[in-house]
């Protein structure tokens, strides 16, 4: 029995939740990976899988199996990619994760100025607000704007991203500038839920030197940032966004900042990667460069990241 393959595909089977899509993955027929699992069972004395016609789930062995195995096979990949990538760290393959604001205002400028200088690394980007498992999903570096990621995660805070209450002009010529916070509860406002959970996001401010969270009358609400910004802009009402989102906006006057002492400053810009013995040199590389990116004042991860101070 080649024991490495067995457990590979049973491995796939489990991640993917059935046979034929284990199958896609490997590149083999449905009959060779329930063979193979078959074999594995055999092997062990035990059975691993319930299976159903609609449906597998793991026995208490399986289960445990799957727990002892996939980590042994996540180093052994590892350690095959580590080689392939000691090669040349000027080649290869970088899979990042980001919110698709993040992915299109942040990471694409990021890659376009580190392939200037090494344009023979790829990049396979995975937009997703939702949070991704690394691991799982076999994606080297992840960026995100909020608070820290998960504690089993190398996560390296590169800045501050400020919000911004703001509003359209039009909006402000029908309705007024609130000049108060009592003054703002009155306007109508806009809102996000969060994707995962549909709960509400309160709006931070900064009340009398302390920070405090606020549920504001929200007129329309949303689970997509980038709509809520073009909301703000078509007047709808007035939003807490992050700075990076509207920059440009409130440069080009489209946009305008209101109590720009009231917003909190609490949400960051994070890098996070697994806790690795090997890295491929390139993923290093690119990391390296981030960070190193985040410190420079002429770069365009500060300059979103001080939109707020500019607008206001």
């Amino acid at each position: 029995m080649d024991k490495a393959r067995v457990l590979t595909l049973f491995l796939g089977v489990v991640r993917a939740g059935s046979f034929r899509s284990a199958a896609v993955e490997a590149g083999v027929t449905p009959q060779a990976v329930s063979k193979a699992v078959r074999t594995l069972e055999a092997e062990l004395g035990v059975r691993l899988l319930h299976r159903t016609t609609r449906k597998l789930s793991l026995t208490t062995e399986g289960a445990r199996l799957f727990e002892l195995a996939a980590p042994g096979m996540r180093l052994l990949d590892e350690a095959l990619e580590q080689v392939r990538s000691s090669l040349s760290e000027d080649d290869g393959l970088i899979r990042v994760t980001a919110p698709p604001s993040v992915g299109s205002r942040v990471l694409v400028p990021l890659i376009r100025a580190f392939r200037e200088n090494w344009p023979g690394i790829t990049f396979d980007v995975v937009l997703s607000d939702l949070f991704t498992d690394l691991v799982e999903a076999q994606i080297d570096i992840g960026l995100r704007a909020g608070t820290s990621p998960a504690q089993n995660l190398v996560a390296r805070r590169l800045c501050d991203l400020p919000l911004v209450i703001c509003a359209a002009p039009a909006y402000l010529a029908r309705h007024g500038e609130p000049a108060t916070l009592e003054a703002l509860r009155r306007h109508p406002c806009t809102g996000f839920r969060r994707p995962v959970t549909g709960r509400m996001v309160p709006w931070e401010l900064q009340v009398e030197g302390n920070l405090v969270y606020e549920e504001m009358p929200a007129v329309a609400t949303f689970n997509d940032v980038e709509t809520e910004v073009e909301a703000v802009r078509a007047g709808i009402g007035i939003g807490q966004l992050g700075a990076y989102m509207v920059h440009a906006d409130l440069l080009a006057g489209r946009l305008k900042a209101i109590l720009p002492g009231l917003s909190a400053s609490n949400v960051g810009l994070y890098l996070y990667y697994p806790r690795r013995s090997q890295m491929p040199a390139r993923v290093r590389r690119f990391i390296d460069f981030v960070v190193e990116a985040s410190r420079g004042s002429e770069d365009a991860l500060v300059r979103l990241a001080g939109a707020a101070s500019t607008a206001s």
